[in-house]
């Protein structure tokens, strides 16, 4: 009786090993996207009235784990009936990442105009602000939504050769970490410029470490924001290529000779353009049809 239950705590801890090894080696393939998913995040809850930040950003996560409670049970469904259908996803998911980094280079490039609104109690009424605030939500849920997605796919490619139950152990840890992790970090970073002007108000006017510090805490919001930008926007095409030269034999053997870090990069940056290429001549099409109808 006592050998079968310290052999069931052996099975227990080998299974525990197997998920944490698991976790680790996804939680580095789905960085860029959790990077991402953090700028994105950081960019979309900011800009609200300031004692609005933390009960909007709170309803964006309730929304997150929400959108994963729905994903998950059909990713696991597909990953038990349909095991060919994930790698599908996975290059789906692939060429959206692919497209997406090199449409935020290109947007860069290519400057346009954005239309920025930002809520502001002075010149709106409190029904405009929470009605404007409720648009910010949906639109930052629905984009939490995608990315779920491309993190549960990828974390479920990563683990498509182990047993149902560690697939299920480390899909469900990368979820809930991709949801507290990002935005706890979030909720830190939309708070640093308040928290900057509070420490420059109480150095009373004085040219201290304390005003240093709020100065410094204030000014780094948008540079740090604008970062995070920079960094998901090469994570998403490193990722990507990565998917490509994983899981597709043509890419596998493209570029052998040089750091797969740098070939993965260079495969998600051809096949972005290629993507958004074809997204831009598709819509130049059908306006063209449009005219002509």
């Amino acid at each position: 009786m006592a050998s079968g239950f310290f052999a069931l705590l052996d099975d227990i801890s080998v299974l525990m090993d197997d998920v944490a090894m698991m976790s680790k080696i996804s939680a580095k393939k789905t960085a860029g996207i959790l990077g991402d998913d953090l700028a994105v995040n950081a960019e979309k809850a900011s800009g609200f009235v300031s004692s609005r930040e933390l009960p909007v950003l709170w309803a964006i996560t309730k929304g997150s784990f929400f959108n994963k409670l729905i994903i998950l049970p059909f990713a696991f469904l597909l990953s038990a009936f349909l095991p060919t259908v994930i790698t599908f996803i996975l290059i789906l998911g692939g060429l959206y990442l692919a497209y997406e980094g090199v449409e935020k280079i290109f947007e860069y490039l290519v400057p346009h105009k954005h239309t920025v609104v930002k809520i502001s109690s002075d010149e709106m009424s409190e029904t405009e602000i929470l009605t404007l605030e409720k648009k910010k939500i949906k639109s930052a849920i629905l984009t939490d939504f995608i990315l779920s997605i491309e993190i549960i796919i990828i974390t479920l490619g990563t683990v498509m050769d182990q047993s149902l139950t560690i697939q299920i152990a480390v899909v469900s840890i990368i979820s809930i970490i991709a949801t507290v992790g990002v935005y706890g970090i979030v909720a830190l970073i939309v708070r640093m410029d308040d928290f900057g002007l509070k420490l420059i108000q109480m150095s009373n006017g004085q040219k201290n470490r304390v005003h240093f510090t709020g100065i410094t805490l204030v000014n780094a919001l948008p540079v740090i924001i604008k970062l995070l930008s920079v960094v998901g926007t090469l994570a998403l095409l490193l990722v990507s290529g990565g998917i490509f030269t994983h899981n597709i034999a043509t890419f596998h053997h493209f570029l052998e000779n040089i750091p797969g870090i740098l070939r993965d990069f260079i495969v998600g940056l051809c096949v972005g353009i290629g993507a958004l290429l074809v997204v831009k001549v598709s819509k130049q099409m059908i306006q063209l049809f449009l005219k002509k109808a």
